[in-house]
């Protein structure tokens, strides 16, 4: 797809104004930003008339396409709970990108998510990055996968620990986690040298976190769940960790920036129904980006609506967090937590046409989306 976009006020993630320039895309990807670019022959012009630009907001952790909106049971496709230990889990098979949920988030100008598993499992599957707009998910995909799921803190023992059932304890889903990645060790020793008789689906799931290829992703809100990722992480020599909610990442801010631990914050608009929730406040990504810390807002979806994402982004400007650390929350941040930053989340020569257009600065809570642009086509128009 090729589009040439006129008049438009840009925001570009290492400046802290807006500037006015035109954007040229060609073949999906952007071709130029300049002061004024001239049309060509063939190629449509949209002139957004000074509308506020932005890379498309990326949400790094969803269960969109999962938990689908509006099908009841039937349509909650998130958590295996036939069995504890589930590596082997792909998200890509299960995302519905017929979902109603999908038009929201064009709608709302978010252009790539993270989807996966649940958290009921201690080890749940494999997480996968994805463009919201499309029929066919093998066609949607960034990145597959982007992250091995684990899970710690209260979800595993309200699952197994009621019918006393492993895990019962965090000391029992720490155990069954370790359990996991020492067999992947062995498995990965005997496929060395040959002598693998009969491949294993989970086992095979856990080889690419444990050569680095791809990030250990926790669930975990409390600050010692969160302490015990770490440590099970450097247990194994696993190269990168995301922190996924951190309700309490917070208070040990500077443990994270030290042990170089991104954060996936939220959802921040759920009520404090679990204990684990208890210290949540709007403050928390102030706090983490003053420490030095990777940060990105998520909605966690359906747990907050895919589209209350910008909203999260404002109620953490309200808490003293700056527009351009907020912007960043959403576009840059997300996209090297998925380690998709060579091809999303700025606009500059070379990435993925994704795109918002919005008729006024985007952190006023008046703000409406005027266009979402993925990959070069125009997919909303209000």
């Amino acid at each position: 797809m090729s589009l040439l976009i006129k008049n438009g006020l840009v925001w570009l993630h290492e400046q802290e104004d807006y500037f006015k320039a035109d954007i040229l895309i060609k073949h999906s990807k952007i071709k130029e930003v300049r002061p004024v670019i001239e049309g060509e022959k063939g190629i449509p012009v949209l002139d957004v008339r000074e509308g506020y630009i932005l890379p498309g907001w990326i949400d790094c952790h969803t269960h969109l396409g999962i938990i689908e909106e509006a099908t009841g049971k039937i349509g909650v496709d998130n958590n295996e709970i036939s069995d504890p230990i589930t590596p082997n889990l792909r998200a890509i098979d299960g995302v519905n990108p017929m979902d109603i949920a999908f038009k929201d988030a064009v709608r709302h100008g978010i252009t790539t998510v993270m989807s996966g598993p649940g958290s009921d499992n201690p080890v749940g599957g494999l997480n996968m990055a994805f463009k919201t707009a499309g029929r066919i998910i093998d066609q949607m995909v960034i990145k597959n996968p982007v992250g091995l799921k684990i899970a710690l803190g209260e979800n595993p023992l309200t699952t197994y620990g009621a019918d006393k059932k492993s895990p019962v304890t965090r000391m029992g889903t720490a155990s069954l986690i370790r359990e996991l990645f020492m067999q992947a060790q062995d498995y990965m020793s005997l496929k060395k040298a040959d002598k693998v008789k009969k491949r294993d689906v989970k086992l095979e799931a856990v080889i690419p976190l444990l050569r680095g290829e791809i990030p250990l992703r926790a669930h975990a809100h409390r600050a010692d769940d969160i302490i015990t990722a770490v440590r099970i992480a450097e247990e194994f020599k696993i190269e990168k960790l995301v922190i996924e909610h951190g309700t309490e990442a917070d208070l040990i801010a500077d443990y994270l920036f030290e042990k170089k631990v991104a954060v996936a914050l939220g959802p921040m608009l759920t009520p404090r129904i679990k204990m684990e929730l208890r210290n949540r406040n709007y403050a928390s990504a102030l706090k983490l980006m003053d420490s030095g810390l990777t940060v990105a807002l998520i909605t966690d979806h359906p747990y907050n609506s895919i589209e209350q994402l910008r909203t999260i982004a404002i109620l953490a400007v309200a808490e003293g967090l700056s527009p351009k650390d907020a912007l960043k929350c959403l576009t840059v941040n997300p996209a090297e937590i998925l380690g998709c930053d060579d091809r999303i989340g700025r606009i500059a020569e070379g990435y993925d046409a994704d795109l918002v257009v919005y008729d006024q600065e985007p952190l006023s809570i008046n703000a409406k989306v005027l266009q979402t642009i993925i990959d070069g086509r125009i997919v909303y128009s209000a």
